[in-house]
């Protein structure tokens, strides 16, 4: 999506390649939830494959990415003393919003490491949680970009991150439900299912939280 720059607004005029950097740290959070939306689909379909594990190690390299360039947007507004009143405010969005992708790597780490059994009639259910948590991501990564251009936009990115929250807090309870009724599975085979059920979720709450953030954020640099 294009924005239209504010001059009055944007932070980085005269520092093109933090500007850069910044925009490549949400291009990597943009790619890694579609990335991880495929290695979903890819394990709800076949189990683990190399396909799975090829999406898998994409996802950890686009979050090792996104540490160098943390590191690297902290270095450069520190050393050129850049935009003191909203230094904070910049790093602390760039460190939450890391949090995200981490929660991608780490939630198909375990799909990759516990490996568990999807019976067909809950894969449904875990296709549309998926699709939910990668949509209030990809409304965060459009807010934060937006704190950078258009603040005055934020509001309307973060409402929608918190719609797709909620939705999938209510996917995640009717599937856990679901799970839970099954005459098919064992207690211990729901448990693990139960488990996957709010990895997946807990993205899209952490997505949430960092939006609040950005909210605060947003509204300091319009007064």
């Amino acid at each position: 999506m294009i924005m239209k720059l504010n001059p009055d607004l944007f932070l980085f005029r005269r520092t093109r390649e933090l500007e850069r950097k910044i925009d490549r740290f949400y291009d990597n959070l943009s790619e890694s939830a579609i990335v991880f939306r495929l290695a979903v689909r890819a394990y709800l379909k076949q189990g683990w494959t190399e396909e799975f594990q090829e999406r898998l190690e994409r996802v950890s390299q686009l979050e090792s990415a996104n540490d160098n360039l943390r590191r690297e947007i902290e270095s450069e507004l520190y050393e050129h003393t850049l935009i003191p009143d909203s230094r904070g405010d910049v790093l602390g969005l760039i460190e939450n919003s890391d949090q995200v992708i981490s929660e991608f790597e780490s939630t198909l780490w375990a799909f990759a490491n516990e490996r568990p059994e999807i019976p067909d009639a809950f894969r449904s259910g875990f296709r549309k949680l998926t699709n939910m948590v990668v949509k209030a991501a990809d409304e965060l990564g459009l807010g934060a970009r937006a704190f950078f251009r258009s603040p005055q936009d934020v509001p309307a990115y973060n409402h929608k991150v918190m719609l797709y929250e909620k939705e999938a807090d209510v996917i995640s309870t009717t599937l856990k439900r679901a799970i839970f009724a099954s005459e098919d599975l064992a207690l211990c085979g729901k448990l693990h299912l139960k488990e996957f059920v709010e990895y997946i979720d807990s993205i899209a709450d952490t997505a949430e939280d960092v939006a609040d953030r950005l909210a605060i954020y947003a509204i300091k640099r319009l007064v």
